[in-house]
């Protein structure tokens, strides 16, 4: 029983032993080298191999640090909540207006049509519809809704928003509509015939057992946009940033161990914020 036990055992770590070395070698490593070169030292002309925290205390120093991560968590929020609005939606009607597989099949399909191209082009088409002279402008013009072109509409806080929506969506309809067709339809009929009216079943029983798809789709969209730098660059006009453009900026610049402070700390608040995030649901029941 004992070498049944043992050989199990060997088995085991056989086969987890390819993963293991893949994330050592392709995560832990990397963050590894990113933290020690965060405590190294750079000048104009050289990077010196010192521990110190002088790149930390400039960072927490700094007035721009907090302005950025207040910007970053703005649109990290922003984003969150008109793709749980739109992604909730979506889903919803996918799982419990759609009674036909094939249809279900077909119009999920359909949404993912968009992310087929490349994120850039799709960002950048914004931009020739949102302008000055663009199609959303001249068209509330010809409509006599303005009498001016509105400026606000692109190189603006509510083209990145804009654009991180249109970008990240899916990534919030998928485990929604994923954990929406796992729920027992006997549970709603259950409810209906309890009397229970449709907002009662909606917050009473599809939101509660949609929590762990929620969550999922949660981690997704604030991860991608926490780390996003291209988006707020373009869609903003370079007029604002968040931490990835900070990151961005101190590589271009090479000054490569302020960009691996700042890539440490959002890191860590990122994943403060998940485990913040994996306090409200048990998502490893759904994973």
């Amino acid at each position: 029983m004992q070498k049944l036990r043992n050989s199990n055992a060997l088995t085991g770590w056989l086969m987890v032993s390819p993963l293991a070395v893949v994330l050592f070698f392709f995560l832990v490593l990397p963050i590894v080298m990113i933290t020690i070169v965060s405590f190294w030292q750079a000048t104009e002309f050289s990077i010196i191999p010192a521990f110190q925290f002088d790149n930390y205390e400039f960072l927490f120093g700094s007035p721009v640090t907090y302005t950025v991560f207040i910007n970053t968590f703005k649109y990290a929020i922003l984003t969150w909540i008109f793709t749980f609005l739109i992604g909730f939606t979506v889903a919803y009607y996918l799982a419990f207006h759609i009674h036909s597989l094939t249809w279900q099949v077909a119009l999920f399909l359909l949404c993912t049509i968009p992310f087929w191209t490349s994120n850039i082009i799709r960002m950048i088409s914004w931009i020739p519809f949102l302008g000055r002279n663009g199609i959303a402008n001249s068209t509330l013009i010809s409509w006599g809704v303005i009498d001016e072109p509105l400026e606000w509409l692109l190189f603006s806080d509510f083209s990145v928003v804009l654009a991180f929506v249109h970008l990240y969506t899916l990534f919030m309809v998928v485990p929604i509509f994923n954990t929406m067709m796992r729920i027992d339809k006997s549970l709603i009929e259950a409810a209906r015939d309890g009397g229970a009216s449709g907002a009662q079943i909606l917050w009473n029983v599809i939101i509660p057992l949609t929590k762990p798809g929620i969550m999922i789709g949660t981690i997704f969209v604030v991860t991608l946009v926490m780390g996003d730098f291209f988006t707020v660059r373009i869609m903003s006009g370079s007029q604002s940033a968040n931490v990835g453009r900070l990151i961005s900026n101190d590589i271009a610049l090479l000054q490569y161990p302020s960009a691996s402070a700042t890539a440490i700390v959002l890191l860590l608040t990122v994943l403060i914020v998940i485990g913040i995030l994996l306090r409200f649901v048990d998502i490893r029941k759904e994973l």
